[in-house]
């Protein structure tokens, strides 16, 4: 255990992240709860105020809307060898059986749907199975792109990392910080897992270190496992390369490449919303008509204004002027929202979405049933990061079953990548009507058989899908095109009397 206090997660002697990728990160995560800076402005006094930064939070919304075009509860994930041939064995059973367990007991695929979310926003995702020693039960571990730090990569991806981990606790009245540092590394062909716990009155301190008993009993300083092909944890970034920081294994945020953009949106939004609230009416009032509040130190009395309001001017007028002139324009609402929409354009270009995904005229966004009908840009965008969710779906099986191996709690055999089978097609539909009129589609040009549109749209087994096909086959043989007019003559004007 290092023995020096740690301000940054920079200072452990194992740990080297660029601070520009950490300084990237927390921004992220700013923009995504939509924090901001207040707007400093000026009152009629001409004192220095303060208002909030109205803003559209398009980070939330953006990764929002790729997070449930690529991943739902519906999606079917299946650990099996089996081809056409229902006859042959799977010799996989028991690790599918294993796996749907795991999964159902940590809830896995309404967990991943959400987590997703965050993950388009800031650019990572981890994901680490341990078991609990009490329940025999293998958890999972879900770290954001804040809470995970690479410490080797290659071109196969992040072969070690550090996952942190922040715990509050109330001692004698004060706050104080926990932060957990777990090391996961290859040693000599074997994989250790290091824990280190720190201790902090300052939130944005790692701190000191501190046994871990401190607040974890039972918890092991170093564990090795053997006979591990894959590291423990698993990581999953947005399609694409990090740009910005070429040599960083980490992802990007999708808007990571849009600040300006997003900041134009916002720019706009904010005054157009302040515009309204104020009416940005300007009112020229004559000096003769403001009364003046005496000062208490001497200073020359001042006018009376409201001290929230940036409306009224102060003017030396002539008496035939007027006492007071109006010069407020109308509201420029139609140029505000024109100028908006086009700075959505130039965002949906920049995270390759179709034209007219967002729309700030009071149109909804495409449903995901007309993304995927209409194969456009946003649906080939949304098979990119489908790849790479994918991908870590599949590591993630492999080390939980590897890790239940090594705990003697599956004895079965290991799957290969090739033997997991993740299909998305049916997550991005919101109901079976939509599905079944895009299997419709799919079958009339002849690219799927019929039986498996019976299996997929209504959840059924093969044998059932064969049963109800022979059995449509059999009802729509038995009626003759005479039959057929006569049902259709009764159907429009009834029985003859």
């Amino acid at each position: 255990m290092s023995g020096n206090t740690l301000k940054t997660i920079n200072d452990h002697p194992k740990i080297n992240i660029d601070p520009l990728e950490l300084a990237r990160i927390e921004r992220n995560f700013d923009e995504y709860k939509g924090h901001y800076p207040n707007v400093e402005y000026f009152n009629s006094y001409g004192d220095l105020k303060e208002r909030k930064y109205m803003t559209i939070n398009m980070v939330k919304l953006s990764s929002e809307l790729l997070s449930g075009l690529v991943f739902n509860e519906q999606c079917e994930i299946v650990v099996s060898d089996e081809g056409d041939d229902d006859r042959k064995k799977n010799s996989f059973k028991s690790a599918n059986d294993f796996i749907q367990h795991v999964f159902e007991h940590n809830d896995f695929k309404k967990n991943l749907a959400r987590y997703l979310d965050p993950m388009f926003a800031t650019g990572g995702l981890a994901v680490r199975p341990y078991v609990d020693d009490e329940t025999g039960e293998i958890e999972f571990s879900w770290a954001l792109a804040n809470a995970f730090y690479p410490l080797r990569s290659n071109s196969a991806g992040i072969t070690e990392g550090v996952i942190k981990s922040v715990t509050m606790k109330m001692e004698r009245g004060k706050k104080v910080y926990y932060t957990l540092l777990e090391f996961h590394e290859w040693e000599k062909g074997s994989y250790v897992i290091t824990n280190e716990l720190y201790k902090s009155d300052n939130k944005g301190e790692i701190g000191k270190p501190v046994p871990l008993t401190d607040l974890y009993e039972g918890l092991r300083e170093e564990t090795i496992f053997a006979n591990l092909s894959r590291p423990n944890f698993n990581y999953v970034k947005p399609f694409g390369f990090n740009n910005i920081n070429p040599h960083s294994p980490l992802g990007l945020g999708i808007t990571d490449n849009s600040k300006d953009t997003l900041k134009q949106i916002n720019d706009t939004y904010d005054q157009f919303n302040w515009e309204i609230r104020m009416g940005q009416r300007t009112v020229f009032v004559s000096d003769q008509m403001l009364n003046l509040l005496p000062s208490e130190d001497g200073q020359p009395p001042k006018q009376i204004f409201d001290p929230d309001v940036n409306v009224f001017k102060s003017m030396r007028m002539d008496s035939d002027e007027g006492m007071v002139k109006d010069i407020t324009n109308d509201i420029r609402t139609e140029q505000y929202v024109s100028a908006i929409n086009q700075s959505l354009k130039a965002l949906e270009m920049e995270l390759k979405l179709s034209v007219g995904t967002f729309s700030f005229d009071g149109r909804s966004m495409k449903t995901a049933t007309e993304v995927v009908s209409e194969n456009d840009l946003t649906y080939r965008t949304r098979n990119n990061h489908v790849y790479e969710v994918e991908k870590f779906i599949k590591g993630l099986i492999v080390s939980v079953l590897e890790l239940a191996k090594a705990k003697g709690l599956f004895n079965g055999e290991i799957p290969t990548f090739e033997h997991i089978g993740v299909d998305f097609d049916d997550g991005v539909f919101q109901d079976r009507g939509a599905l079944l009129r895009f299997y419709g589609q799919a079958k009339t040009f002849g690219l799927i058989p019929t039986v498996e549109i019976i299996q997929r749209v209504f959840k059924v087994p093969k044998e059932t899908a064969e049963q109800w096909l022979e059995e449509i086959e059999r009802e729509q043989g038995a009626i003759d095109p005479m039959e057929i007019n006569q049902q259709t003559a009764r159907h429009m004007f009834g029985d003859e009397e």
